[in-house]
């Protein structure tokens, strides 16, 4: 039927398409992907999408590279044939942190992800918490950027007691997300002063702004990939007295060894969202994860429907 909802899930976190479609009561559109021997991809939708309002959701994680150019194949096939509309669903958005030209001949890359996404026929965007929310500014096309930061902290305000607790971003440059984390559970804020003397991912805490000491920490950050930045963070707080440390990330990267790194640090508990597929077969017993896919799907539902996406955000 015309004007109607496809939803087709990419191969980088199928189970997260399958939560949404779960959520908008709709089935998944059956798709085919072929990985040859060469590794070219092969991307053939097996449904009718001919003038239908359709949703590719595929988010970034390893193998990075693979899952960008089948995206691209994806929306590219439906674009020749004839979506109505294509949105781009995008959990965890691609190099949201090479967002600016901060050392010589580098690549604005998230710019150049915006790029190819519109050139492969996307019209419009939809991600969440982004890194540097100017990235949007990078499209002429659409975008729509969730905000899973409420969520998160209504997770926390129900699961732990925040009574002489304190929020604490891992350094200067996490601190503008604090506030909306401190607005909405009404707690002070710290500050760690943390250096990054080269590109090793191995951060040093020099100075502390705030005060910690007798209170439980919250240490709060848009992502966490390596944990180096804040498992850093959360051994300079216990030096100050510190009774005990939780964390919350939206995105949770967890590159290399961060599982194994988090269960061997102070931090009791990692509350994350599901933006992402865990990245190994055993995830560290302290993290917990709350999923996003009904925001997700509740979004995807007003953009079909022509309601505004900001009434998510209260």
């Amino acid at each position: 039927m015309p004007n109607d909802i496809k939803l087709i899930s990419g191969t980088s976190h199928e189970q997260f398409s399958r939560d949404i479609a779960e959520h908008l009561g709709l089935p998944l559109t059956q798709t085919e992907i072929i990985r040859f021997g060469n590794e070219n991809i092969m991307f053939q939708c097996k449904e009718n999408v001919r003038e239908s309002d359709v949703f590719v959701v595929q988010s970034s994680c390893s193998p990075l590279s693979d899952y960008i150019v089948e995206l691209l194949i994806i929306i590219d096939a439906l674009k020749h044939a004839s979506a109505r509309r294509i949105t781009a669903v995008l959990p965890y958005f691609f190099y949201a942190r090479s967002d600016k030209k901060d050392r010589p001949r580098i690549s604005i890359t998230a710019r150049l992800m915006a790029d190819l996404l519109e050139t492969a026929g996307a019209d419009r965007v939809l991600t969440m918490n982004v890194h540097s929310p100017q990235v949007g500014g990078f499209f002429r096309i659409p975008v729509d950027q969730l905000n899973a930061t409420p969520l998160v902290c209504d997770h926390l305000r129900n699961t732990t007691s925040l009574s002489n607790s304190v929020l604490v971003a891992s350094d200067v440059s996490e601190a503008k997300d604090l506030r909306e984390y401190a607005n909405r559970l009404d707690l002070p804020i710290a500050i760690v002063d943390k250096r990054r003397v080269s590109d090793d991912e191995r951060p040093q805490a020099v100075g502390l702004i705030g005060d910690v000491e007798g209170k439980n920490a919250l240490l709060v950050d848009d992502e966490i990939a390596s944990g180096g930045t804040m498992l850093e963070a959360a051994r300079f707080l216990q030096l100050h007295g510190v009774q005990r440390i939780e964390a919350a990330a939206v995105h949770p990267v967890l590159s290399g060894r961060a599982h194994e790194r988090i269960t061997d640090s102070p931090i009791e508990r990692l509350v994350v969202t599901d933006s992402i597929p865990m990245s190994t077969a055993e995830p560290s017993k302290k993290i917990e994860t709350i999923t996003v896919a009904p925001l997700f799907a509740e979004a995807i539902k007003a953009i079909h429907s022509g309601y505004s996406v900001s009434t998510l955000f209260k």
